[in-house]
């Protein structure tokens, strides 16, 4: 830097300049703590922008009211320059410079969740996200605007009045990745599965043909790996004012911003005696629900630098007094997957220290009893350590084998480790449909295909894969050796000359053979269960429709087992089915392909 001249006037200008700052915000500190929801209140005489004295009041008089005011976070917010990014939004719950209801104008869309927002009367603050709906003008969907904000209201209400009980701790929030789900299926496995069209819509991105092997490409993706989730430690126990439902982990791949992939969702086992800790399955076989599924697979082609994986503790809970259902986080950890020099982390076990609040609050602790500030004592440090929640995974590396079979899933997907081979015969099925058996690559006619209209909606039922997965079980018993062979050469062999030989040894026939046969096990399974009115519709952590739904399953599998298939099923009188609608047998491509997504 050029040296300054006048060093001495300049220094002496920039500590005025501190001093008169310092000042201000007194002052300011004195104002909020004698009116702290007056949001009109200005500073006579302050240099201030109005604009950043509003966002200030914003600050204090949302959530955040009642905080230290020497709180870091609060006044780091405060200093923020205002953007320019604008969009019309309509109120949910604000803090009291705005009314429920009101339509305002957001300036800036802020990372951490907080949005700085304007009122009619020109005052500006933060409102958190969660908070607001994109406003219609349409009296239809005005009404559904309202309706949504009582939910919300009610919603954050009842984890504020759990909080101020006790029954929860401070740093619980409400499930950022369960509200996600609720959504729509953007974030369900059931979208992801499908193909992803090129930015020119004009040819499949994910899902090429490989004339030389019969068979779909193999296609290799930036993250690509097995997780095992080990088990979660420390984790508080909620009062006894609710009844937990469902103790379970939520992870999705994540930039710090936006969600990348769908979300997955593996349920976690405890004991009475031990309630602080949850376990996983490590390996789920058999009949063991593939909900219960520790091994998890990983795939993202994307090129963010900060990819990595959020996880989210929550549980489903159920208010005595009420009968109120809800979801909360009880924590959430990012594990990032590259380092600043774009090298993989190593493949080991971690444990995370999990943080309080959502995943766009920094700072909060799950729960503040134990706090995590640092101390001179060592013993103290590390027994402070011990009683700090967290979660072990491990990250695995791939054999040659998982390799091959992951590189026939979509390039986008995260999932269980134990029905990787259905989704693998989807995605052939899918290529035989989409590439080798079309007219040609411009028609686009629905396409007569039970298994790819209608295995999404399997796929968001894990009791169904389940069925599917038993299923298929029960037919490998019966395969012959040399299509046993061929099962293991579809999935597992990447080496092209020797698939070349093995397929050339026991015959391309048994390739088509073995998928004819999941066919089948399909249409005998999971295709006949969709539509009976047996089977009650899924409810997330409701046991008594969970143990229901089980048993119509079972019970189906037992009777198509003993008369070799579904058809009796279907014929019987004393079994009903619902109203047969085209959409269960006929795949529409274009309707369902997702749309190339835009560069992280």
């Amino acid at each position: 830097p050029a040296p300054v001249g006048n060093y001495n006037q300049r220094k002496e200008e920039e500590e005025k300049l501190l001093q008169k700052l310092s000042q201000q915000l007194q002052k300011l500190s004195l104002i909020l703590d004698q009116d702290p929801y007056n949001c009109s209140v200005g500073l006579a005489g302050s240099s201030l922008p109005s604009a950043v004295v509003a966002e200030s009041l914003g600050i204090v008089c949302g959530p955040c009211y009642g905080k230290n005011l020497n709180d870091n976070r609060v006044w780091d917010t405060f200093l923020k320059h205002l953007g320019l990014n604008l969009l019309v939004v309509f109120c949910l719950c604000l803090f009291p410079v705005a009314k429920k209801g009101e339509v305002l104008l957001i300036h800036d869309k802020k990372a951490d969740g907080w949005w700085v927002a304007e009122n009619s009367k020109g005052e500006r603050g933060l409102v958190p996200k969660t908070y607001l709906a994109v406003y219609n003008n349409d009296e239809e969907s005005q009404e559904e605007s309202e309706e949504q904000i009582e939910e919300e209201d009610e919603t954050n209400d009842t984890v504020e009045i759990l909080t101020t009980m006790g029954a929860i701790p401070a740093g619980f929030r409400l499930s950022t990745l369960h509200q996600l789900l609720e959504e729509g299926n953007q974030f369900r496995a059931s979208y992801f599965i499908q193909p992803e069209l090129t930015p020119s819509q004009l040819a499949f991105k994910d899902l090429v043909w490989n004339p030389e092997k019969n068979t779909i490409h193999r296609r290799t993706s930036r993250v690509s790996m097995i997780l095992t989730l080990l088990s979660c430690k420390m984790i508080p126990v909620p009062g006894v004012s609710i009844q937990v439902l469902s103790r379970h982990v939520r992870l999705c791949l994540f930039d710090g911003n936006r969600v990348l992939s769908n979300i997955h969702t593996v349920r976690a086992t405890w004991l009475p005696k031990n309630p602080h800790t949850w376990t996983f399955s490590p390996r789920v076989t058999g009949i063991l629900p593939s909900l219960l599924d520790g091994d998890c697979f990983v795939r993202s082609n994307s090129s963010s630098s900060d990819i990595g994986i959020l996880f989210e503790l929550g549980i489903t809970y159920i208010r005595n007094s009420t009968g109120e259902r809800g979801d909360v986080s009880c924590g959430w950890v990012f594990l990032k997957l590259f380092t600043s020099d774009g090298v993989p982390i190593p493949s080991k076990t971690y444990e995370l220290l999990l943080n309080g609040g959502t995943p766009y609050e920094r700072g909060v602790e799950v729960d503040p009893s134990i706090s995590r500030r640092a101390s001179s004592n060592a013993f103290h440090q590390i027994l402070t350590f011990r009683k700090q929640p967290a979660l072990l995974v491990k990250l695995r590396s791939l054999s040659v084998e998982s390799k091959d079979r992951l590189n026939l899933l979509p390039e986008t997907l995260i999932g269980s480790r134990c029905y990787i081979h259905l989704l693998v015969f989807y995605r052939q099925i899918l290529g035989d449909a989409l590439l080798k058996d079309r007219i040609s690559m411009q028609n686009a006619d629905l396409i007569f295909h039970p298994i790819l209209a209608t295995f999404p909606q399997v796929m968001d039922q894990p009791d169904l894969i389940d069925a599917l997965r038993s299923a298929w079980a029960d037919k490998e018993q019966t395969l012959k050796r040399s299509e046993k062979v061929t099962l293991e050469l579809l999935c597992h062999v990447s080496d092209l000359t020797q698939t070349r030989s093995s397929l050339s040894r026991f015959g391309l026939r048994d390739q088509e053979f073995l998928k004819a046969q999941f066919v089948l096990v399909y249409h005998d399974s999971v295709f006949p269960l969709l539509h009976s009115t047996l089977l009650p519709s899924p409810k997330w952590a409701e046991e008594e429709t969970e143990a229901s739904r089980w048993k119509v399953i079972a019970d189906f599998l037992k009777k198509a087992r003993e008369n070799e298939g579904a058809l009796q099923f279907l014929l019987s009188p004393e079994n009903s089915h619902k109203a047969f609608d085209i959409s269960e047998l006929t795949y529409d491509f274009l309707r369902e392909t997702r749309k190339n997504s835009p560069p992280v």
